[in-house]
């Protein structure tokens, strides 16, 4: 029980950002991970065609 009386107490202590800070941070992310999934993309494309280019296909 005492674990949770100090979990509470240190969520108590934590500075939770504005909602305006909330949705920047969201948008980052957001951001980031299309731009990485934009970049797998072209590489698994690019990839692809040499692999068959090599085969010959």
């Amino acid at each position: 029980m005492g674990f949770f009386k100090g979990v509470f107490h240190e969520m108590r202590l934590v500075e939770w950002p504005t909602g305006k800070e909330l949705m920047r941070y969201t948008g980052i992310v957001l951001g980031t991970i299309l731009l990485a999934a934009i970049f797998l993309g072209v590489v698994d494309f690019a990839a692809s065609k040499a692999f068959a280019w090599f085969l010959g296909l």
